[in-house]
């Protein structure tokens, strides 16, 4: 038995409206990450700023 068209475009709806309302609260999520950072010098790469240059000592096992 198919169903209404109209009960599809209220699915289909529906499902929009989720997904844009799960898109909200990560962008929010995302910028209360980003706030709660602790902030960096100006001119320090956060991925970089623990790398020592020279040669590495040998990992222990």
């Amino acid at each position: 038995m198919a169903m209404n068209p109209s009960v599809n475009k209220r699915l289909k709806e529906k499902a929009r409206q989720d997904k844009r309302e799960d898109k909200r609260r990560k962008k929010l999520q995302k910028l209360e990450e980003k706030t709660a950072r602790p902030d960096t010098p100006a001119g320090v790469d956060p991925d970089i700023a623990h790398i020592v240059p020279g040669p590495q000592p040998p990992l222990e096992m």
